[in-house]
């Protein structure tokens, strides 16, 4: 079980994908002993064995046609997740006519995959890979008396789940009526960037499906309205908030084989880009505003000024400078050229590059090429 002594804001919880695993297996074991446990111990995909409190459990119907339904609350510890406190919710079914099958759908609450890209079959409920196999396996381990003679037919609902995915990233990436069934070790740690990084990446295989071959990729919600705006004539899921993690997008975008990757973002972001970072969170370098005086330098500005802007820690303060010798639009659009310039060293040839600039109104400024 968890620590409940951790230090606040550390303590760890589990995924939905751990909290439906140990639910389906309380529930096979109500088919095997004809009662559900009031707590379960469940192997995660990292190998751990935690037990899990189970709610809710019965046992309907006796032989074959026997079936059991169980349920486990998830705890995402200090993480604040929209699934915190989801009823995961198993309903297995013994189906004498299929012994030793496992098979895994989707109830109310579990969004449905409607677009190819992310690796689960169209039509089919968005349970990830992972989860899958650990529920299956927790399935197996728990009904193996059983299963020479009967299969199981699990069902994972959320009864909250529709009203969760509202608060997610699922309907852009065409998962629909509810949430998705994660998490690749069946822990969840606080404020963990591993989920957002992973989104961003689905995010981009998604894109990559689409006929119109693009991907916009933004630092943030402000500068996605503001190229949204830039870009009506693209659906919904071409963008993709990628936060800081420019890498895995790229590295995406290459996988996916993507023609064009526009890029939307602010002075300071994409002064990271231009200098080779290829993650830009503010605590993992600091800006190169050496780079932006070079660039003041080139565009005709005093020394003085170049001289203030390479002293400054922000790269906000070179676009202010510049912008007072009515020089902004020029600097923003040779700091987008920048960018470009480095990711084409970075991935040569592998696609189009286009930049759009905006302000911190989220107004546009400049754009490369």
């Amino acid at each position: 079980m968890m620590k409940k002594d951790a230090p606040r804001g550390t303590r760890t919880g589990f995924t939905t994908g751990a909290c439906s695993a140990a639910a389906a297996r309380a529930a096979v074991i109500g088919l095997v002993t004809g009662q559900v446990p009031d707590a379960v111990e469940c192997l995660l995909p990292n190998g751990d064995l935690v037990t899990f409190a189970v709610q809710d459990g019965r046992v309907d119907g006796v032989g074959g046609g026997a079936s059991a339904h169980a349920m486990v609350i998830k705890d995402a510890g200090d993480d604040p997740d929209c699934t915190d406190k989801a009823h995961l919710t198993a309903d297995v079914r013994l189906l004498p006519e299929r012994p030793g099958e496992v098979l895994l759908l989707g109830g109310s609450g579990v969004g449905t995959v409607t677009l190819p890209g992310l690796g689960l079959a169209v039509g089919g409920p968005a349970i990830n890979p992972v989860p899958r196999r650990n529920i299956e396996a927790n399935v197996r381990a728990a009904g193996a008396s059983l299963l020479d003679e009967a299969g199981f037919e699990v069902t994972i609902s959320v009864p909250q789940g529709e009203q969760m995915a509202k608060k997610t990233t699922n309907a852009r990436l065409g998962i629909l009526g509810g949430i998705s069934i994660l998490g690749t070790t069946g822990i969840v740690k606080p404020y963990s960037t591993a989920a957002w990084r992973a989104s961003v990446v689905q995010g981009v295989h998604v894109a990559g499906t689409l006929p119109e071959g693009v991907v916009v990729l933004t630092t943030g919600g402000r500068t996605e309205k503001f190229v949204m705006e830039e870009l009506p004539h693209l659906p919904e899921a071409a963008f993709v908030q990628m936060g800081d993690f420019l890498r895995y997008a790229m590295g995406a975008a290459v996988k996916a084989g993507l023609k064009k990757v526009v890029i939307g973002g602010m002075v300071g972001k994409l002064t990271k880009i231009a200098q080779g970072e290829t993650i830009t969170h503010a605590g993992r370098a600091e800006v190169d505003t050496g780079l932006l005086a070079d660039i003041a330098a080139g565009l005709g500005a005093a020394p003085d000024v170049c001289d203030a802007i390479r002293q400054n820690e922000t790269a906000r303060y070179a676009g202010e400078r510049m912008d007072a010798l009515g020089l902004g639009q020029a600097f923003h659009t040779a700091l987008a050229q920048r960018v470009i310039q480095t990711l084409r060293t970075r991935y040569p040839d592998q696609f189009e590059l286009k930049v759009l600039v905006c302000d911190f109104d989220g107004r546009k400024i400049a754009e490369a090429p």
